[in-house]
């Protein structure tokens, strides 16, 4: 193995191990946003607030600071301190995590850079990926701040989706660039209508993902918790009851739930006709082994998906229970889909030019 190949895979590894943090990220949030924790934490602190409170007084000031939010005063008001430190430990691991994620993917590009393990074309990549990570603290500091004023008890759910999608497209942009570096040129196969069939998948999933995002910021589930009718409806009568009629796909819960259901069937029913298209290719042994991946992914994500609606109305507030373990999954799985069409878009490529 050559010096080049080495470093290299060093990179690589590097980096996937980046996708690995980043996926617990997205699933502490999850957890965060699942447990109403996201605003126990009224200020953003970078380096101060890496430490949780350490003694009584310190958690009795923090509490003080809770107890001045909408959340506190029209959701929580029977909150013990005891409560109170339960939703802080979420929020202050899900930004410790972060700090985390800084600090490794600072140190090993010093280290790599010291080294000489870079090549010059790693560099802009790599700086690129340092400012999205940037952003995305920028837009999670937005989002909270969104729940701290008026009258909301939670985030606003359209700055949730906004935090939810940069993660996706972070989490892609890491994996993406990491297999720049794994995968061989013999592994890749050359198919311009699989290839362009895997992009337009692609772009429906972030649809799909962005709708999936505003269901869970409005809690979305529990507005109609049955199977397959939307309550007892096919088409809800109250589909575009707000107007202007666009607002209906950012406010309204059963157009949102409506219109996430229907992305569901659609993209089901494509995964199937592009699996079925896509194992008459012969491409590379890689890509022959893993087509299969978007359409297990998706059937588990609908089966997710239909679990986690119909266990919505089991919804006991501070308390984790098995709709949030389906609602949880479902996020975890959602992630994979994603992965699994960059993975494939990575490998199936446009024919080759003369």
């Amino acid at each position: 193995m050559t010096q080049t190949s080495t470093s290299q895979k060093a990179v690589a590894n590097w980096l996937l191990f980046g996708v690995f943090m980043l996926i617990i990220q997205i699933l502490l949030g999850g957890i965060t946003r699942l447990t109403g924790s996201g605003l126990s934490i009224t200020e953003w602190e970078v380096v101060t607030g890496t430490l949780p409170p350490l003694n009584e007084t310190k958690w009795l000031e923090e509490f003080t600071k809770y107890k001045g939010t909408p959340q506190y005063q029209l959701l929580n008001t029977d909150f013990t301190l005891s409560d109170f430190k339960f939703i802080f430990f979420w929020e202050w691991f899900h930004r410790l995590w972060a700090r985390v994620m800084g600090m490794v993917f600072a140190v090993g590009f010093i280290y790599f850079l010291v080294r000489r393990y870079f090549k010059q074309e790693m560099i802009k990549p790599l700086l690129i990926l340092f400012l999205l990570g940037g952003l995305q603290g920028a837009v999670g500091w937005i989002m909270v701040a969104s729940g701290l004023v008026g009258d909301a008890v939670y985030v606003k759910p359209t700055r949730l989706a906004l935090h939810f999608i940069l993660a996706m497209g972070l989490l892609c942009y890491t994996f993406w660039f990491a297999l720049q570096l794994r995968v061989k040129k013999e592994q890749i196969t050359h198919n311009r209508p699989i290839h362009n069939f895997t992009m337009w998948l692609l772009v429906l999933l972030v649809v799909q993902l962005m709708f999936g995002a505003l269901m869970a910021g409005h809690k979305a589930a529990t507005a109609a918790p049955s199977w397959p009718m939307i309550n007892t409806e096919w088409i809800p009568a109250a589909l575009f009851k707000d107007s202007p009629w666009l607002i209906n796909f950012i406010e309204n819960k059963i157009t949102i739930h409506f219109v996430h259901r229907g992305l569901a069937y659609l993209l089901t029913a494509l995964i199937i006709v592009w699996y079925y298209k896509a194992a008459k290719v012969k491409g590379s042994d890689l890509f022959q082994v893993t087509r299969f991946l978007p359409l297990f992914l998706v059937v588990l994500q609908v089966i997710l998906g239909i679990a986690s609606v119909l266990t919505s109305p089991q919804i006991i507030p501070n308390r984790w229970g098995l709709f949030e373990w389906m609602a949880q999954l479902h996020q975890l799985v959602g992630m994979f889909l994603l992965l699994s069409f960059i993975w494939i878009l990575y490998l199936v490529r446009r024919k080759q030019t003369a």
